[in-house]
């Protein structure tokens, strides 16, 4: 019997309430079904709002709570939260106090899963890295599944996974919140001031992303960038095997970047691994997701692997990619950068001042220190979104000789045909919106994927 049937056969009798029938939770309602468990649905939207989803589901023979009272009738044993609601929402401490048991999707995966776990978390780089890691390993000739807060949910794909394989997982702070299980190796990449509209503060922040190693069993790997200030100032208990990523220190154990070439230390030896110009990524925040990726799999896989797919990988959808030239002008989507920090690396990757395209859902993290990137590499500023005024001032009041000149449209397809109408031959177009996606759109990749189909639609 597998862990996953195990839990399964522990359960059988009790109530299951999982909360939102979103991606992620779709087919642990219908797994949940299918072994003969009473599951209802909590979910703000209505049957009509679900469509699809809530056909299906009531035929797998779920049943369902729907509407603005959904959590009125949270009183299930077992609850499943969406990484969405806080878990220390009002409705979840009152099935705690009542001695139900809260989990997740995800903290279910790790309990059941049967390979190692690489989970990877932080605030920026960490689709990038967790990619990286997923490509070395299976040009290594490794059977890998890549899901977590990128691809598909992996719960569904356990009973396939053997004790050799691996689960490469990108870990957000709403997923890692909570959890009581840590992956056998866990990645930080950087701690920045992200989603405070979700976190009461950033040390709400920081101990939920930090949480990824909390739980790690003695000798568990441990890959941290040493040139992030947070990250470096961790405190970090418990018997780890430290790497660490630096482009300024050298350390006696992790990856390290010298004169231009990227170094591999361990055990106070060094080697060479590449030349960093050789990474096909352009920016030199790939360099570091490169360096943290190399750390990771690190005894896992060949040096060649590493080097094979830095060489050769093109990167990640909706990062820095290319989508077309118009008129000469070249358009690209970084709609991933959600963030102050993702856009400065945004910025950072051309040698030329672009026309950017920002703004978005307000998460209330600061903008500071957006300011002079913007003056120092944008020619001009195009926003929409709640965060534009913030964006603005930001910009307005940037200690700075140069400053963009700014327009303010109504959403993206105005802002787009405002960035035609004023590129010219050999401008760059890059839309890095430094703000989440929520305002207009599901996610990312959704106002990505618009962007790209509005491109896609210009005239010549």
């Amino acid at each position: 019997m597998t862990a996953l049937d195990q839990y399964f056969e522990e359960i059988r009798g009790k109530r299951v309430g999982v909360i939102g029938a979103g991606v992620s939770n779709l087919p642990l309602v219908s797994m949940l079904c299918a072994a003969g468990i009473s599951v209802t649905v909590h979910d703000r939207k209505t049957g009509e709002e679900l469509g699809a989803v809530y056909e299906d589901l009531q035929a797998h023979g779920a049943a369902f709570s729907l509407g603005e009272h959904y959590l009125d009738t949270l009183d299930e044993e077992i609850v499943f939260r969406t990484p969405g609601l806080h878990p220390n929402h009002p409705a979840l401490e009152q099935v705690r106090a009542r001695g139900g048991e809260v989990t997740s999707e995800m903290e279910l995966f790790f309990r059941v899963c049967p390979c190692r776990i690489i989970g990877i978390t932080g605030s920026d780089g960490k689709t990038t890295t967790t990619t990286l890691t997923y490509e070395m390993l299976k040009h290594a000739g490794c059977t890998c599944h890549l899901g977590g807060n990128i691809g598909a949910p992996l719960l569904p794909e356990v009973p396939k996974m053997q004790a050799a394989d691996f689960a490469i997982v990108e870990l957000s702070s709403f997923q890692l919140m909570g959890m009581q299980y840590s992956p056998d190796i866990a990645a930080i990449t950087n701690l920045t001031p992200n989603h405070l509209d979700y976190h009461k503060d950033f040390a709400e922040y920081v101990t939920a992303k930090t949480s990824i190693y909390t739980h790690q069993k003695a000798g568990s790997r441990l890959v941290l960038n040493s040139d992030d200030r947070e990250t470096r100032m961790l405190d970090i208990s418990g018997d780890h095997r430290i790497l660490t990523c630096s482009k300024m220190v050298k350390p006696d154990n992790g990856v390290y970047l010298r004169e231009g070439m990227i170094y591999i230390a361990e055990d106070g030896k060094d080697r060479e691994l590449m030349q960093a110009a050789d990474i096909r990524i352009p920016g030199a925040h790939n360099v570091s997701n490169v360096m943290m990726a190399a750390a990771i799999v690190q005894g896992l896989c060949e040096d060649e692997d590493i080097t094979e797919v830095a060489k050769t990988f093109g990167g990640v959808a909706h990062r820095i990619e290319f989508v077309r030239t118009v008129r000469g002008a070249s358009y690209y989507n970084d709609s991933i950068a959600s963030s102050p920090t993702r856009t400065i690396a945004g910025l950072n990757s051309f040698e030329q001042k672009v026309i950017l395209i920002a703004g978005g859902y307000d998460k209330h993290i600061p903008y500071d220190v957006l300011g002079a990137p913007i003056c120092a590499h944008v020619k001009t500023l195009l926003l929409t979104g709640a965060t534009a005024p913030k964006i603005r001032a930001c910009t307005e009041q940037a200690d700075a000789a140069e400053k963009p000149e700014i327009f303010e449209l109504p959403d993206l397809a105005a802002a787009v045909s405002k960035a035609h109408e004023l590129a010219e031959d050999g401008d760059i177009v890059l839309m890095s919106p430094a703000s989440a996606s929520f305002d207009c759109f599901k996610n990312f990749a959704e106002r990505g994927d618009c962007f790209k189909k509005l491109v896609c639609e210009l005239p010549e």
